[in-house]
């Protein structure tokens, strides 16, 4: 069975952005690009700033709350059923929890033919970028950098610090079955 999702995980600012849109124009059929600024952008205002839904400290932290927990998985189931409809699809993740995180998405998933991508990026690296791109919260990028890959289990790993978004995603076009 040939990959229906890839599933890209790593820090803010470290490059997953950039690696699914080549990965739109390397590979053969057209992939939905989906990720965890999606779903937040979808959710209300309200939600944005709120303990229930989602929180951005001063710091970079990011807390999530009851209420993001079950539009989150909502959402994943939702994406899980767009693949079992026949859509390929690049999911731009940030698995601020782990293992946990990654159990959520191998749960709605399974069946599916997914490749997990972890999209690593020096710190200091990702963190001058957040800093260029000037629409993220200082210190996100730093703090997220190495806590997003802790027990989480891949099929194969790029490294954004020193290689171009195009030539990751022509890596991971050549590990799809």
């Amino acid at each position: 069975m040939s990959t229906q999702v890839i599933v890209l995980n790593g820090g803010s600012s470290s490059g997953k952005s950039g690696i699914a849109r080549c990965l739109q124009a390397v590979l053969p059929d057209p992939w939905l690009v989906l990720g965890t600024d999606t779903l937040v952008q979808a959710m209300p205002p309200a939600m944005r700033a709120s303990p229930a839904g989602i929180e951005f400290a001063a710091d970079g932290t990011v807390t999530v709350g009851p209420e993001f927990r079950t539009l989150e998985s909502a959402w994943i189931a939702g994406v899980a059923a767009m693949a079992r409809a026949g859509a390929r699809i690049v999911v731009d993740e940030v698995f601020l929890g782990g293992p946990a995180s990654q159990r959520r998405w191998r749960t709605a998933l399974d069946g599916l033919a997914v490749r997990w991508v972890g999209v690593r990026c020096a710190g200091a690296v990702a963190a001058a970028r957040e800093t260029a791109r000037g629409d993220r919260i200082p210190g996100m990028a730093a703090a997220q950098a190495d806590l997003v890959h802790r027990g989480v289990a891949y099929d194969l790993e790029v490294d954004t610090t020193h290689t171009e978004a195009l030539d990751c995603a022509r890596t991971i076009a050549a590990r799809l079955g």
